[in-house]
């Protein structure tokens, strides 16, 4: 049975989008806006195509807003792995981690303003879900 919750994650996002479309660029702005210092880790990591690495962060993020109540333990095992895998490997911190997460969701609640107070609801309780899996790995 699929949880109501996620009907609720899904009209917000299909209004954000008939909104803002493609919210890369958005995403990345307010991310780079709160750690500007991650800018040179993207172009580090992806030196011929940075942009190319953000749209791959960023469409993660839309992968697991959407995944969070749909698929929690996929969900939890991708963070309890890619966290610490970003913060040892990549030296990415937790903090550009959780960063990302927020700033994605933060772009959708301003593009498509809440309906109601159980989507309300239902964002707050995938927000805190997934910065929460951040917050569990932080140091591991």
């Amino acid at each position: 049975m699929e949880d109501p919750r996620q009907a609720l994650i899904e009209a917000r996002l299909e209004r954000a989008a008939e909104a803002i479309g493609d919210p890369t660029q958005q995403v990345m702005s307010e991310f780079y806006r709160r750690f500007p210092d991650a800018k040179a880790s993207f172009v580090h990591h992806a030196p011929h195509d940075p942009a190319k690495l953000e749209e791959e962060m960023v469409g993660n993020c839309l992968y697991y807003v959407m995944q969070c109540f749909i698929s929690p333990i996929e969900t939890r095992i991708y963070f309890d792995t890619s966290v610490p895998h970003h913060r040892v490997a990549l030296n990415v911190p937790p903090d550009w981690f959780r960063g990302m997460i927020e700033a994605f969701i933060d772009v959708i609640e301003i593009a498509a303003p809440e309906h109601s107070s159980d989507e309300s609801d239902a964002w707050c309780g995938m927000r805190q879900a997934l910065v929460g899996l951040v917050e569990r790995n932080r140091d591991i």
